[in-house]
């Protein structure tokens, strides 16, 4: 967690904010970035709820440094089991999960568990949308074909299909997937992997049209380009955040992803 005390996060301020804070204010905010626990005491949020959804060769564990943060600054969280046998399985588990929760809530997803969101994101109670080195599709869209437009991030080379299931290879899960975690973590992390459907995960929907949103970018990702999450943070006009990690910034830098999460449950 020491990385995340060193400043080693730059705030970009998108549109919206800029529009709603005026130059000064958002100047000031950059300067003074609050930590998780001043977040909530300076600034009590709206928003008591949250829900995570993980992505793809991961499960519910890969929240697990975020979740203490969330929850002694108050928050009420859950964690999502994606079973990752098809997109409209995923919406299903993250839709069942967003009906237990009492009251306005913010719905959080990382890499694949973008697309979950976008598609699952305008239930009622969500009140703003965090994409954490996430996929953020356009409705209808081919997430293949955008991402062909921006260089092949390492991963793929590590790619292993089998049993209509794509799942990663030891080297590309440590070296790419979870570059930047201690390799006795993120050997753990490789052992709760997740595969995934090899149905292509289309939505119907783009949620983030109607509910604000927020992006964390992973500068060192080696699994989704970060031009590519640039592009997509942008034209969601997203409030957008650069975390010197890797793709697993929620588990490298868990101050910096809470310290998101919080001002999305504070602003939304």
């Amino acid at each position: 967690m020491g990385n995340d005390m060193q400043g080693t996060v730059t705030m970009v301020i998108s549109r919206r904010q800029f529009s709603l804070l005026g130059a000064g204010v958002a100047a000031t905010t950059l300067s003074a970035a609050p930590t998780a626990r001043e977040a909530t005491r300076d600034h009590k949020p709206a928003v008591r709820n949250v829900v995570l959804v993980h992505g793809a060769y991961a499960d519910g564990s890969s929240w697990a440094k975020v979740i203490p943060l969330l929850q002694a600054a108050g928050m009420n969280v859950i964690a999502v089991q994606n079973p990752l046998t098809s997109l409209a399985d995923d919406v299903a588990a993250t839709n069942f999960a967003l009906a237990r929760q009492h009251g306005p809530t913010v719905l959080v997803a990382h890499s694949y568990g973008g697309t979950v969101i976008s598609q699952a994101g305008l239930a009622p109670n969500v009140t703003g949308l965090v994409y954490v080195a996430a996929r953020a599709p356009e409705a209808g869209e081919d997430f293949a074909a955008l991402s062909a437009k921006f260089p092949t991030p390492p991963v793929n080379s590590g790619i292993i299909t089998s049993g209509g299931f794509r799942f990663l290879s030891q080297p590309a899960f440590l070296q790419d997937f979870a570059n930047g975690v201690p390799r006795k973590e993120a050997l753990v992390l490789y052992a709760a992997q997740g595969p995934l459907s090899t149905t292509p995960p289309t939505t119907s929907i783009a949620a983030w049209h109607q509910k604000p949103s927020w992006y964390a970018v992973s500068k060192n990702d080696r699994t989704i380009n970060p031009e590519l999450e640039h592009f997509m943070a942008q034209r969601m006009n997203a409030t957008t955040i650069e975390v010197d990690a890797g793709h697993l910034s929620l588990v490298t830098h868990p101050e910096v992803i809470s310290r998101l999460i919080l001002q999305a449950a504070t602003q939304s």
